[in-house]
């Protein structure tokens, strides 16, 4: 997609556009997770467990990605639309140096720490051993699994979706066809178990890093070299003054579903590898959500820097209204097939029961979940980093983590899941409050006339 249509095109055919590509490169990307907690399954209970506690540690450094994406895009994307390729060029340049060395220290000092970081998480010594198979190569290869997420983020910020689902595709089949071959064996290749699930991973992203710069060399022409020291210092600030607190904010979703793991811990293996499942069908079920917030921002990003209030405002509540009728229709979905699903994940009854369990329950309040995750890469994308922080701390540790450990005081497991549920609608509520105050206030500071006439006519259409 050309950059300018995210300035002129119609709002609703223009994020439409933007937001299917990215759907189906997201639905490929998660079946990595999904794939992986399917072959690992058949490994049994245990396996499936120790798997489960690697989520959180995993996820805080893809969010340290996500945050560089989003700082990245931001910058990159407000730029564009104030006509400096140049400019744009060297925060992108930039941007993607500096992820690489920020993720690879992260991911070496975890691994110095891995035995005491999920011991306090609730893991056995026997899920530790199996959780270490797992995590060295990952942690060791982080890098390839992690820099295309930034690297997609620069196509998405010039307006192109479509590649970056494309290659986001194609290291899911390229790990979905790895997996039982590097977990169970074939012919000369011994089975390696989980940490046969961690190189498959490593491998795909691998091809998916080498597609994405090359793109990004010969495409989009948007790395350069020669960079002074002054020039570097002023992007990093600028992509870093966004990036850090995105980061920040990602990085809390694990660490409150850390906290949450540990108290599912407290229900036995059986909880904790159905909620691992859960977790990763619930991730699926968010898929347009996720696919909507990382187009979403672009057009914000582009829009506001070109000062087109009025097409920032119908973008976001256009995305809003979609979001709860889409997840409303998905919930219903989960709710009758809940039980085939959990059989395809598990064959141990008490698994199957709190999988079912968990899909009756949390998804319900999916639709203000996906407000929240709307409202955050909106705040990001206006240059509101903070604010967007703000929302977070509340959705998980003034809601979420109090509502669990109360609901399962009360109720035990299915407790728990209820109080998840309660957590992310009351989110989504503030979350809309608190966004639609801001582009109010974006509105009546600096009012745009220019494109009235058009925002009119796509809401009466």
């Amino acid at each position: 997609m050309n950059s300018s249509v995210l300035l002129t095109g119609p709002v609703k055919p223009t994020l439409k556009n933007m937001t299917i590509p990215m759907m189906f490169g997201l639905m490929m990307l998660m079946s990595f997770n999904l794939v992986d907690t399917f072959f690992v399954s058949l490994l049994g209970t245990q396996a499936l467990a120790a798997f489960s506690f690697t989520f959180p540690v995993t996820f805080i450094i893809i969010s340290l990605a996500i945050g560089l994406g989003v700082g990245v895009s931001a910058v990159v994307a407000i730029t564009l639309g104030q006509k400096d390729k140049v400019n744009a060029r060297q925060h992108a340049t930039v941007a993607l140096m500096l992820s690489m060395v920020l993720i690879y220290g992260v991911s070496l000092f975890v691994w110095s720490v891995l035995t005491p970081i999920f011991a306090a998480l609730g893991a056995t010594p026997e899920h530790i051993t199996l959780i270490s198979l797992y995590m060295t190569p990952w942690l060791l290869g982080s890098v390839f699994v992690i820099m295309p997420m930034v690297g997609n983020s620069v196509m998405r910020a010039s307006g192109d979706t479509k590649t970056p689902a494309k290659v986001m595709a194609l290291g899911a089949l390229i790990n979905a066809l790895l997996d039982p071959l590097l977990i169970f064996g074939y012919g000369p290749i011994a089975p390696m178990g989980i940490t046969g699930a961690a190189l498959a991973s490593i491998i795909a992203s691998s091809v998916s890093c080498v597609l994405v710069f090359y793109r990004l060399t010969t495409t989009y022409n948007m790395l350069g070299w020669g960079y002074s020291l002054a020039q570097c210092l002023n992007s990093a600030k600028k992509v870093l003054v966004i990036a850090l607190p995105a980061a920040a904010s990602n990085m809390m979703t694990p660490i409150a579903t850390s906290i949450v793991t540990a108290m599912v811990a407290s229900y036995g293996s059986e909880a904790v590898a159905a909620f691992g499942v859960g977790s990763r069908i619930e991730s699926f079920a968010l898929i347009f959500v996720l696919a909507l917030s990382m187009s979403l921002p672009p057009f914000i990003s582009q829009n506001y820097g070109a000062g087109q209030y009025n097409r920032v405002k119908l973008g976001y509540n256009t995305s809003v209204k979609f979001v709860l009728w889409w997840q409303l229709l998905i919930y219903l979905i989960l709710m009758f097939s809940a039980q085939p699903i959990a059989r395809l994940f598990a064959d141990d009854p008490k698994v199957i029961e709190i999988i079912v369990s968990y899909l009756m329950i949390v998804p319900i309040t999916h639709g203000l979940i996906g407000v929240t995750i709307l409202s955050n890469s909106s705040f990001n994308a206006l240059h509101k980093p903070l604010s967007a922080l703000k929302l977070n701390i509340i959705r998980l540790f003034v809601l979420l983590v109090p509502f669990v450990y109360i609901g399962g005081q009360i109720n035990g497991i299915t407790g728990l899941f209820v109080g998840v549920a309660l957590a992310c609608g009351l989110s989504g509520i503030i979350a809309y409050a608190t966004l639609s105050r801001q582009l109010a206030r974006c509105h009546q500071s600096m009012p745009d006339t220019t494109n009235d006439l058009v925002s009119i006519n796509e809401k009466s259409a």
